[in-house]
């Protein structure tokens, strides 16, 4: 499944039954990779089109607003869906959910979020250095799909680089027989700031290949801001196919690019101006289709920097632009920008979204005292696991 050269054809990846057209994954990101997002990508270029993360708790207790979330158009196939949570028994129980009520044909574990309010639970990034824990709940879900649905993960490096887990969390899901390991490049300490060291993944995949498990695919993610960036990552590293987050954020036409770069074909220019505009506009409508218009236009405008950056767009129309409540007043808005501009790639193709590191990583007390948790760290966990969900706390990274 590895693609080799910079303009290879690639092989793909394989959801159940499904052969992907472009080994393309969008990353789930809080907020972001809702319905009318994936629909954006999906017409933009092939690849697997992954849901906001949710709880797996929440999902269990059958929380009106996770359901929904992992609810999916009709047209979306495969339909992936990724699952956070602490707790084996309950990550078996949400699997088993989402496989005997046919809710999706993927399954990604999230063990990447870097967010404190994750990490401080034990979860995300930080649960995969209690090693027994991270196969309890990567075990837990294969258990639970029982082969009907491929389960996969998304790791990062560690918590920092002197507690650095991804070579054994590695070894532990490819035995297990995730469908694939997707690692982010960077530590939880980083968050996403800095640069995502590739050489991680082509670690990965040779401690993969060295301790028997050689046909485990990797996926790389980390600073994939161009289709360039992507071919760059897997001629560098040996990696299976990409994870795209922040790099498509204002720029859902860059599946379109990943996926003629992966086929060998020439890739499509980036767009002027106006067709920024036009699909922004498109973005805003599905939004509303989706949520109503208030709660639509609402959501639209965390998106605006990312549509135009590197455009010159009067201030007063940006500040506007960043307080729109209607799509009359958002086409009144975009019409007052002057479209002759082409699109700038030295600042538009960089980075994107946040970039600040975290002063250090939130962890439950003593968390680093042992590769093991202990059954008064589980209990806890659990305590606060539940408590959470009784809040309806949804969160994503």
């Amino acid at each position: 499944m590895s693609i080799v050269g910079a303009t290879s054809q690639a092989v793909g990846l394989r959801v159940g039954d499904t052969q992907l057209e472009a080994p393309v994954v969008l990353a789930p990101m809080a907020g972001i990779t809702n319905r009318a997002f994936r629909r954006l990508c999906r017409q933009a270029g092939a690849g697997l089109y992954v849901s906001e993360m949710v709880t797996s708790r929440a999902l269990v207790e059958r929380n009106a607003t996770t359901l929904d979330m992992v609810t999916f158009a009709a047209d979306e196939n495969p339909r992936s869906l990724q699952l956070y949570g602490v707790d084996p028994a309950v990550m078996h129980q949400a699997v088993r959910l989402v496989v005997d009520e046919n809710r999706a044909d993927h399954i990604d574990l999230n063990f990447g979020c870097p967010v404190p309010k994750v990490t401080r639970r034990g979860g995300g990034s930080a649960l995969p250095w209690k090693v027994d824990l991270f196969q309890a709940v990567v075990d837990g879900a294969i258990r639970a799909a029982n082969g009907r649905v491929p389960i996969s993960v998304k790791m990062r490096m560690g918590i920092d680089d002197n507690h650095l887990t991804y070579l054994e969390a590695g070894r532990i899901a490819a035995e297990l027989g995730v469908a694939w390991i997707a690692l982010h490049a960077r530590t939880a300490l980083q968050f996403y700031s800095g640069q995502a060291d590739w050489s991680a993944i082509a670690r990965l995949k040779e401690h993969l290949a060295h301790v028997g498990h050689p046909t485990c695919p990797v996926l790389g993610n980390g600073d994939i801001w161009t289709a360039q960036d992507a071919l760059a990552m897997v001629e560098q590293t040996g990696a299976d196919g990409v994870v795209v987050g922040r790099g498509c954020l204002g720029r859902p036409w860059l599946f379109a690019q990943l996926a003629a770069a992966f086929a060998g074909q020439p890739i499509p220019p980036d767009p002027r101006l106006p067709e920024v505009l036009s699909t922004l506009r498109q973005h805003a409508q599905l939004l509303c289709m989706e949520f109503g218009e208030v709660k639509g236009c609402r959501d639209i405008r965390k998106h605006m920097a990312w549509y135009l950056k590197g455009f010159r767009v009067r201030q007063p129309i940006r500040a506007a632009l960043g307080t729109v409540s209607t799509l009359e007043e958002l086409d009144s808005l975009l019409a007052q920008v002057d479209t002759d501009q082409d699109f700038n790639a030295d600042v538009a193709s960089g980075p994107r979204g946040r970039t600040s590191p975290q002063r250090q990583v939130a962890l439950p007390d003593h968390w680093l005292d042992s590769r093991l948790c202990d059954a008064p760290t589980a209990a806890r966990l659990l305590a606060e696991d539940e408590a959470a969900a009784s809040q309806h706390a949804i969160s994503g990274g």
